[in-house]
């Protein structure tokens, strides 16, 4: 088995967020009539995400709701929901219709159908695939987080060069053991030669403790365990900024941006429901919902949560970093190669 069980229904379980859903009724223009139509008679929908339960299940209540599909939701990391749908293309088995993950962008071309959403033309540039086979869903801007109640504003590094100097926080900085994302991203900013000079620095100065999981190096951090993660996803320092944790995130160039995404199956067994699904998931309303948890919109029109998650990271380049999986593999060499070294 690829990973254990974790297929639930929304209607199953709901779990409350940080903030109750609007209780206004939306205006649903994600819901063309003849497609929505078209996904009930077909009768459900299968999930693939990396999503939590806890913002995935109430999320994809409010699709069921509206539409009377059924919704399969199976959780699982990136990496497993890229080798489960790798074998079960293998085997020619018809078992998702959508994956909501930043592992979306991955998955071989021929195993994703191009798609015409009509709200992705309310998306940032950035977050639509030129060949319509994924739609960013959610933003992840990578950025330095700290311990507020271990670290002054006033002490923040201004640069990561500065950051690397500073060898009285060795052993006090964490970030996650696969983070290829953000050393591509400086290599891009800075060039190959001085890219890596400042991450070798930052090795050698800070001595980085290497944390599996974006969600743990997080916590650790809310926690007191580390003053600084090196770098993190902004959303999961919202998280736990908004849930009352001592913790909050500062912008340094570059910043790294990559998107949660969803891709359309192209064996969908549910094909009309997979595309009302993409579609819901690009729209304000849905888009509206996820912010709640701190997930950052890629919509223009829709405000985050809070309203300067985005603007607090000032005037600082953003790099956009779109892997495909051999890229990856290749990034996260590099990444091991610097980090662990003897």
């Amino acid at each position: 088995m690829l990973f254990p069980p974790r297929l639930i229904t929304a209607a199953a379980l709901v779990l409350p967020l940080c903030a109750p859903a609007p209780a206004a009724e939306p205006d649903r223009f994600w819901m063309t009539p003849d497609l929505a139509a078209a996904a009930k008679a077909e009768g459900g929908l299968t999930v693939y995400s990396s999503m939590n339960e806890q913002e995935g299940l109430p999320l994809w209540k409010l699709f069921e709701t509206a539409t009377g599909v059924p919704v399969s939701y199976v959780r699982a990391s990136d990496t497993q929901i890229l080798s489960r749908i790798s074998i079960e293309g293998r085997a020619r088995q018809r078992s998702w219709d959508i994956t909501v993950s930043t592992a979306a962008v991955k998955i071989p071309t021929e195993a994703v159908a191009p798609v015409d959403l009509p709200e992705a033309a309310n998306l940032m540039p950035e977050a639509r695939a030129k060949d319509k086979r994924w739609h960013g869903v959610y933003a992840h801007y990578n950025a330095p987080a700290y311990h507020t109640k271990g670290v002054q504003p006033s002490d923040l590094p201004k640069s990561l060069e500065e950051f690397a100097a500073r060898k009285d926080l060795k052993g006090r900085v964490a970030i996650d053991s696969a983070d290829s994302q953000w050393l591509s991203a400086i290599f891009l900013n800075y060039g190959e030669e001085r890219g890596r000079k400042i991450v070798n620095d930052i090795v050698a100065n800070l001595e980085p403790v290497l944390i599996d999981g974006h969600l743990q190096v997080a916590r650790a951090v809310a926690s007191g365990e580390y003053l600084y993660a090196l770098t993190n996803y902004v959303s999961l320092s919202l998280n736990m900024k908004l849930s009352g944790a001592a913790t909050d995130y500062f912008g340094l160039d570059p910043v790294p941006l990559f998107f949660g995404a969803v891709a359309v199956s192209a064996q969908a067994p549910h094909p009309n429901a997979a595309r009302l699904a993409a579609n819901f998931l690009l729209s304000r309303e849905a888009q509206d919902f996820s912010k709640q948890a701190g997930r950052v919109p890629v919509r223009p029109d829709v405000t985050p949560n809070p309203p300067d998650a985005v603007t607090k990271l000032g005037a600082h380049k953003i790099v956009t970093v779109v892997f495909s999986a051999e890229e990856e593999k290749k990034w996260q060499k590099t990444f091991q190669d610097i980090f662990r070294r003897k």
